[in-house]
Order: structure tokens, then C-alpha cells, then sequence
């Protein structure tokens, strides 16, 4: 895990050196910059296979330079392969394998790869860069480009100054509380999307990007449940397995949910010495998971530490999130992922996590509404429409006002894209057609459930999960690999039926199933609370004049198409306890520090 850094605008040495120091969090153990002929090549390293000075980089290899962030965790694999056809190695990591790897195939080496990754390899012939980024968008890939002129790196701020902020990404944001690739806050600097390349013809002036990797429709298995479960165990043991290789001391993230479980127990089983396993706990029990973690701990013989995350510590934690995530970036769970990377430091620099499994197991509530929606979607609409008048705040309770919208929507693609950019709207006037970058999720329709995860997996995990993983880890030189995320496991879960993941209101199924041969189910089958803050509480109390201080009427008209009368009435309704809306006010909140971080407002 590290960052990487290409330009051929002709920086200073100390100009270059100033903008890799802003995120020096990325990779702690060595800087390497190397100026080849207009270009420079910087890269920040954190090392976890082959510690040696041999695997730093930018690498060189006669015509080729790279600079990677990441892991390939079939390296070994791909390696033999090349020996095979005569190549020899001085070093045992993986980056000395991607460049000969590339030497070898060119660009057909990227569909060999299984990893997490953001590259570039520049061939000093042919004057081109070849750039690729991981199936999921577990790495970050940022790009400017004005006329010929490039900046690459892992993080924006290194490559933001003088750019105008692009008002379409933030009304996004306030809609989503992230902005999706290929946006970015700035205008003229762009992410390039998953499971894509960026090819820099460096003569030409030209720069193309091509898909190599997508969710494409597939064929249901013809596999009985037995034998699915079966071969998804074999695979979830070896997605584990590939990812304990590393040369550092390594754990787990272990929450009271089935992902983290499965992944801890299958390490403990793995690991030839008792695993680390790391909890973040609250002190309201609505959101508290630590004693089904202890539980999980205890059974898996792990060496078990857990933190309580407290008010104090979410505002001692604020300017960390500003600091790190360099876009605004409004999923509050941000905030104990913080904290976990933290205390995880002070024991290991690799853990394994759970994340990935929800998106392609079916695991989130929202699956919920999904089933429920199928039965509504067949009552026709204008009777739906008519319904809605009649809802009784009393009897519905405090989602009134997203039910009545979920009862209007006019067909099941709205209301899916209404899971993920909310059926409320902070906006004055809401433009949604950036959402056709994602359509890809239509070609499973027919299967509502699976059409909601595969814009699960291609919106919200490489936008929201993948980001705040990445940040929260990077910020404590953490590397964080999820198992879930390995390509071959979200394309095999696209090939079970449903009624295997879900099946009458029992989300994750299979998984549940292989985890009961680790884990008693009257253990782990609890209520799943999500690892997220009790942040509607503390708006009102802990943190109130945080916010109110913060959240001034100078800085709110400076947003662009915020619809500043309804915030102000939903800030002041959720202060006086009337209704929840912490999720608004928090992430116009995090803009707020944004601009100032920024310099875009200063109080």
C-alpha cells in the first residue's frame, strides 16, 4: 500500500517533494522521486512484502519505470509463470513481477492480475504510459489533464491547487455523500473509473481510457445449494489464504457481524500463531456490537483488543478526516474507521476486513425494502399516488416522508437509485443524469435483488466502502485487504440464485451457512446494528455547538444549489428531537470543514 505520483509538468524538485509530504501518511517507510527526461515519477511507500530497499521504487527496468499501489496477491502464480518463459528475479515482492509482467504481455497482463492496485509504467520507446486500476476501485486513481499537461496520483490534494471547485460534484455529494468517479470536487481533475485503463500517448497529446473489466449479465449456476456452498467456502479460504502473505505483523477487524466472523475465523485456522482481532465499541447499546465481538474473539482464540469510541473522540478525530480524505466525504462511519486504524497501528500494519460481503450476499436492510417493493411495484400507480396522501405520521413513525416518495416512484430503476441517492433531497433543483455512467446495473432487472447489488457493488462500495477504507487506513499507514472483494468471489456470488443469499428475510444465507461450521449460530444469528455512530444524539447534545458554530448562514449561501430554507427548518427540526436528520446535517457539515481546509471559506 502506498502512493503514487506522475507529472510531466516541470515542478521543482521541492515542489514535487511538498506535494508528496501532504500525504507522506501513505507510505511511511521511503520516498523515492525520479526525473526521467519531462517526466517525474514519485512514490511513497508502506512496506508489507519484501522489506528490502531492492523493492522500493519508482522501479526500472531497461525501458519501462513503474510506480504501483497496491497488492498482487497472486504474484507467486503469475511469477512461476514467468520464470517459466525465462525471466529471473532480484527481489520477492510483487511489484518486480507486475513490471516483467508487462514486459512480457503489455497491457494483457491486467485480466491476469488478482489484487488491489493503481499503476502506472512508463515506456521510455515508445513515450506512452500505461495506467490500470483494480476490478473494484479498491485503489485510488486520480488524474488531471489540461492540454497535454498530466498530474497522477493516489490522493487529489497534491494535485488540486488553482482548480475551480465543480459545483455538479457537490450538488452529487449532498445528494449521496460522496462524489463518484469519475467526478471529483475539482473541475478538469477526474478518478478513473474501475476496472478501466489510461493510456497517455505522450507525443500525440492524447490520452484514452478503455473497460477491461465489468459486471456483465450472467447465467444463473446450475449448482444445488450443497455444492454452491461448498465451492463459495473453497473460494472465501483461498481469497484469505493469498491474503495473509506479508513480511509484517497482521490481524483482523472484527465486528459482531457474519463478514468479519467468517474472515477472522478462517485466519485463526490459517494462521500458524493466535491472529489479532481489533473491535470498535459505543457506549449506546443501539449501535454496540463489542460483546458479540468478544464472543466471536474468545471462540476463535484470537488475541482480542477493543476500544470504545466516545463523543470526545469523534471531535478529536474531525481534522484527521478533513486532512486525509481530500474530498468531502459524508458517511460518518468514517469516523470509528479512524479510530480502528488507529489503535490497530499500535499491534499490526495489515488486517484483513469483512467489507465487501453486504454487496454481494444481500446483507443490507435495504435488500429489505428491495422485497417488500416487488410486491408494491404491482399495485398500479396513480392508486399508489393516492395512497400517499393517507399516510399517518403517528402510525409510520418518522419515515413518512421517504415512504410516501418510495409509494410515487414510477418504476423499479427509480426506486432502486433511489436506495442509493436518497428519496429526500437538500437540493434546490435535482439532476440526476449522472446516474446513467452507472445503467450497467439494468441488465439484471428482471432480478430486482441483484440489479440493487450490482449498483450496490458499482456505486456505493467503490465510492463510499472502498473510500473510506482506504483513507481511514492510510491515515495510520495501515493496509487493510478484504477477501470479500476478490473478483472471483463477487462474480460467482452474481451466478447464485437469490433464494441462496436471501431468502424470506434471512439475508446472507450461504454465508451463514459456512460460518455455523466455525461459530454456533445462536452466537452470531443476532441483529445486525451496522458500524455506524449514534450521530442523531450527539448532534442534539455532545456536539451541538460543534455544529451550530460551523454551520453558519454565510458559509451555507456559498453552496451551490443547496436549498438553504429546508436545511435550516431540518437542522432546527432535528435539534428540537422531531426528527432524524443527522445524515443532511452532517454531511453539509463535513463540507463546512471541507471549505475551510481549503481555503474555499474562512470564517
Amino acid at each position: 500500500m502506498c502512493g503514487i505520483y506522475v507529472t510531466n509538468i516541470p515542478f521543482s524538485e521541492e515542489e514535487i517533494q511538498t506535494k508528496l509530504s501532504s500525504i507522506q501518511f501513505r507510505g511511511p517507510d521511503h520516498t523515492g522521486i525520479k526525473k526521467i527526461g519531462d517526466l517525474t515519477f514519485g512514490h511513497l511507500r508502506l512496506a508489507i512484502i519484501d522489506l528490502d530497499a531492492r523493492s522500493n521504487q519508482p522501479m526500472q527496468l531497461a525501458e519501462y519505470t513503474i510506480v504501483f499501489n497496491g497488492e498482487i496477491y497472486n504474484f507467486t502464480t503469475i511469477k512461476e509463470e514467468l520464470i517459466e518463459l525465462g525471466n529471473t528475479f532480484e527481489t520477492t515482492g510483487d511489484t518486480e513481477v507486475l513490471l516483467k509482467g508487462y514486459q512480457q504481455w503489455g497491457k494483457k497482463i491486467v485480466p491476469k492480475l488478482n489484487g488491489m492496485f493503481s499503476f502506472a509504467i512508463y515506456n521510455a520507446i515508445s513515450n506512452t504510459i500505461f495506467c490500470s486500476r483494480d476490478r473494484l476501485g479498491v485503489k485510488p486513481f486520480y488524474f488531471s489533464w489540461n492540454d497535454g499537461e498530466f498530474e497522477i496520483c493516489s490522493q487529489l490534494r497534491p494535485i488540486c491547487q488553482n482548480k475551480k471547485l465543480n459545483e455538479t460534484a457537490i450538488s452529487i455529494y449532498l445528494d449521496c455523500t460522496y462524489i463518484p468517479s469519475p467526478f471529483t470536487i475539482f473541475q478538469d481533475v477526474h478518478k478513473l473509473p474501475p476496472g478501466s485503463n489510461l493510456e497517455i500517448d505522450l507525443t500525440a497529446k492524447r490520452h484514452t481510457i478503455s473497460k477491461y473489466w465489468n459486471l456483465e449479465p450472467v447465467q444463473i449456476t446450475k449448482l444445488n445449494y450443497d455444492e454452491a456452498k461448498e465451492k463459495l467456502h473453497a473460494l472465501i479460504k483461498d481469497a484469505v489464504k493469498i491474503r495473509l502473505q506479508a513480511d509484517v505483523p497482521f490481524g483482523t477487524f472484527l465486528s459482531g457481524g457474519i463478514d468479519s466472523a467468517l474472515v477472522s475465523s478462517i485466519a485463526s485456522k490459517i494462521s500458524k500463531v493466535p491472529i489479532h482481532t481489533f473491535t470498535i465499541g459505543f457506549q449506546d447499546p443501539k449501535y454496540d456490537e463489542s460483546k458479540i465481538a468478544l464472543q466471536f474473539a474468545t471462540l476463535i482464540g484470537s488475541e482480542h483488543f477493543e476500544t470504545i469510541c466516545k463523543p470526545e473522540d469523534i471531535i478529536k478525530l474531525i481534522p484527521k478526516l478533513v486532512a486525509v480524505y481530500d474530498e468531502p466525504f459524508g458517511d460518518s462511519s468514517a469516523l470509528p474507521s479512524l479510530l480502528l486504524n488507529k489503535i490497530a497501528k499500535q499491534h499490526v500494519t495489515m488486517a484483513l476486513s469483512g467489507d465487501g460481503g453486504d454487496e454481494s450476499f444481500l446483507g443490507y436492510n435495504h435488500f429489505d425494502w428491495v422485497a417488500k417493493f416487488k410486491k408494491l411495484i404491482k399495485t398500479p400507480y396513480l392508486l399508489r399516488v393516492f395512497a400517499s396522501h393517507f399516510l399517518i405520521f403517528n402510525i409510520l413513525g418518522k419515515r413518512t416522508e421517504s415512504i410516501k416518495r418510495i409509494l410515487k416512484v414510477k418504476s423499479k430503476y427509480d426506486f432502486i437509485t433511489g436506495i442509493f441517492v436518497g428519496y429526500n433531497s437538500l437540493l434546490l433543483n435535482r439532476n440526476l443524469d449522472w446516474i446513467s455512467l452507472y445503467d450497467g446495473f439494468k441488465n439484471n432487472s428482471k432480478n430486482l435483488h441483484q440489479a440493487t447489488a450490482d449498483l450496490n457493488i458499482k456505486l456505493w462500495l467503490e465510492n463510499d466502502s472502498n473510500v473510506k477504507v482506504d483513507r481511514a487506513s492510510m491515515a495510520y499507514s495501515v493496509e487493510i485487504r478484504s477477501p470479500f472483494l476478490d473478483y472471483r468471489i463477487v462474480e460467482f456470488a452474481r451466478t447464485l440464485p437469490v433464494s441462496y443469499r436471501y431468502q424470506k428475510g434471512k439475508k446472507k444465507r450461504i454465508l451463514k451457512d459456512i460460518l455455523s461450521e466455525y461459530i454456533p449460530e445462536a452466537i452470531f444469528d443476532q441483529p445486525k446494528k451496522g458500524f455506524s455512530v449514534p450521530m442523531d444524539s450527539w448532534i442534539r447534545n455532545e456536539l451541538k455547538e460543534e455544529f451550530i458554530t460551523n454551520l453558519p448562514d454565510d458559509f451555507l449561501k456559498q453552496v451551490p444549489n443547496l436549498n438553504l430554507p429546508k436545511f435550516k427548518r431540518m437542522f432546527q427540526s432535528h435539534l428540537a428531537g422531531k426528527q432524524d436528520y443527522s445524515s443532511y446535517i452532517w454531511r453539509v457539515y463535513v463540507l463546512s470543514k471541507w471549505y475551510q481546509e481549503f481555503g474555499y471559506f474562512k470564517k
